[in-house]
């Protein structure tokens, strides 16, 4: 019993865990060879002293439950093998629940790293955003337009979107496109008969949502970045939705097309496309001698 004990406690709280949980596979191959030689030498010595002792117990009125020297060595062993796949059970056992838990950490840090770097970006278009609609406002306070008073109607209701609706996770393609709308009003306001806008519109069903500030972008980028041909600026952007994928393609006169890559605008859309739908968006921006054009097509089901 002493060496049954001995020998698995031996094994379970020094072989396993210090070379076969370590992956120390031939350590732990030697030492078993090592234990299995000198437990086997003990157990014969054990063996040799009982049959020793119990000679002196022959008055004794008393049956040996074997005197076979193998089913006692089978019998060592085999507590023995029996206990060390047991406690083998409860590594593997706590050693999942570990691995789960880790899992779930590293899980858990790397959405809150998304979530953080997607709030860095908003934060990003905040000022982007407000410089254009502000700029748009002061030309009209130079001109000392009645149209103002509407202007700033607009403006604020803009500002709200953008500095509000913008921090939840989804919101109503309805009012993306309003707000795309507003905006387009204030810049009809401030560029007047040089600005030709056309905006359609093809939506399949009127509860869609998608992520806040994923469109407006692209048509405040038309307006920044594009030039005018023969005095007039024209933008043209096409907005379509199916069961399960938004279509929405922008196109504006420009003379340098190189210049609607400068900015934090497109960079920043193209990093929040990426954390919102990994690999399964498609963002086409072309490059021609009189245009710049942007075609996004992005999942409904994964908005």
């Amino acid at each position: 019993m002493p060496i049954t004990i001995t020998l698995s406690y031996f094994i379970i709280l020094h072989l396993i865990p210090k070379y076969l949980l370590k992956k120390q596979y031939f350590l732990f191959i030697l030492y078993s060879i090592y234990t299995f030689l000198i437990s086997f030498a003990v157990i014969i010595i054990s063996i040799f002293y009982g049959l020793v002792f119990s000679s002196y117990l022959r008055d004794i009125n008393s049956i040996a439950l074997t005197k076979s020297l193998s089913l006692i060595i089978l019998g060592v062993y085999f507590i023995v093998i029996i206990a060390t796949s047991i406690a083998l059970l409860i590594y593997n056992y706590l050693s999942s629940s570990k691995n789960e838990d880790l899992k779930n950490k590293f899980l858990q840090a790397q959405l809150q790293l998304k979530e953080q770097e997607l709030k860095f970006l908003k934060m990003q278009l905040h000022p982007h955003f407000l410089f254009n609609t502000l700029n748009t406002l002061y030309g009209f306070a130079l001109k000392k337009s009645d149209a103002a008073s509407d202007m700033i109607l607009k403006l604020s209701n803009l500002l709200d979107y953008i500095l509000y609706q913008v921090d939840k996770p989804s919101v109503l393609l309805s009012n993306e496109i309003k707000h795309i709308e507003n905006y387009i009003s204030l810049e009809k306001m401030r560029f007047q008969d040089s600005l030709h806008v056309n905006f359609i519109k093809d939506l399949h069903k009127d509860n869609i949502e998608i992520a806040p500030m994923l469109l407006l972008p692209f048509i405040e980028n038309s307006f920044k970045h594009g030039t005018q041909i023969n005095n007039v600026l024209k933008v043209d952007a096409f907005l379509k939705t199916s069961d399960n994928l938004l279509e929405f393609t922008v196109s504006n006169t420009s003379k340098n097309s190189l210049a609607s890559k400068r900015g934090i605008g497109l960079n920043n859309i193209k990093k929040r496309l990426e954390m919102l739908f990994n690999n399964d968006y498609t963002l086409n921006i072309t490059k021609e001698d009189t245009s710049f054009n942007v075609a996004l097509k992005i999942p409904l089901k994964n908005v």
